[in-house]
């Protein structure tokens, strides 16, 4: 095991290595990244984010599906659908469990937040005592999903029921953290990139632990927490950096 030292020389090597343009390429990262009105990535970046799992390559392939039915303009679409455009999704397959219901129930919560708000920060905000987002997803999930149960409502996660959030931690990480390598936009100016975690998979979590970073066996907000303590005290000012590291350690399985 390498001591901290070395450690920390290592993973901020590799973070080095992969927060570059490069790593867009292939990760449903470039999906936002193909607009520059605020709202658009945020929209395009939270679709993109919320079918984040399984293969890459079709993630991408979904959300362009996703891009399309909103005429390339997710912002406009979302302000300006009509209940046609709606019917005409329900049926779609659009990707895995996420079907065309799901879309439709989401640009439904997007045009209605996006009326109250002019950007979906507002409704992520860490208040003063928190340390992470774990209160703060909570209150953008109690305000996106309308209380009456839905089908929709499985696919944002609730790190109140333990889940690790993955792709939400990983929507935020896009959205909020500020570097000038061009691969997330830290387009979010008022919620500070410390309170970010690592988004925890099978990947992450499996590197985690060959590197003595979390003993938990169990990928879930326990395990978010206890990596946040491990991951901060290499950089506590830019904690989520070292999620770079751990992705290209899981591309390149040098550890394995």
């Amino acid at each position: 095991m390498l001591n901290f030292e070395d450690l920390k020389n290592f993973l901020d090597e590799k973070a080095d290595q992969y927060n570059t343009p490069d790593f867009i390429e292939n990760d449903p990262l470039q999906i936002p990244h193909r607009f520059s009105l605020q709202q658009d990535i945020e929209i395009a970046g939270f679709l993109a984010a919320t079918i984040s799992w399984g293969n890459r390559k079709s993630i991408i392939n979904s959300a362009e599906k996703m891009l399309d039915i909103m005429g390339n303009s997710p912002y406009d679409f979302v302000l300006n659908y009509s209940e046609k455009d709606l019917e005409s999704i329900q049926d779609k397959s659009i990707h895995r469990t996420f079907n065309g219901q799901d879309f439709a129930y989401f640009i439904r919560q997007f045009n209605r937040i996006y009326k109250e708000h002019e950007s979906l920060e507002a409704l992520f905000a860490v208040r003063d005592s928190e340390t992470n987002f774990h209160h703060a997803i909570e209150r953008f999930r109690s305000h996106f999903l309308e209380e009456e149960k839905h089908r929709s409502h499985k696919h944002v996660s609730s790190p109140y029921k333990n889940s690790s959030a993955k792709r939400i931690i990983m929507f935020l990480r896009w959205m909020v953290r500020k570097d000038k390598r061009g691969v997330d936009f830290g387009i979010w100016k008022n919620i500070d990139q410390k309170y970010l975690s690592i988004p925890l998979d099978v990947h992450t979590g499996n590197i985690s632990r060959k590197l003595g970073l979390i003993t938990r066996t169990q990928n879930d907000w326990k395990t978010v927490e206890e990596l946040d303590v491990a991951i901060r005290k290499f950089d506590e000012q830019d904690p989520a950096k070292y999620d770079y590291a751990l992705f290209g350690l899981g591309v390149t399985k040098e550890l394995f």
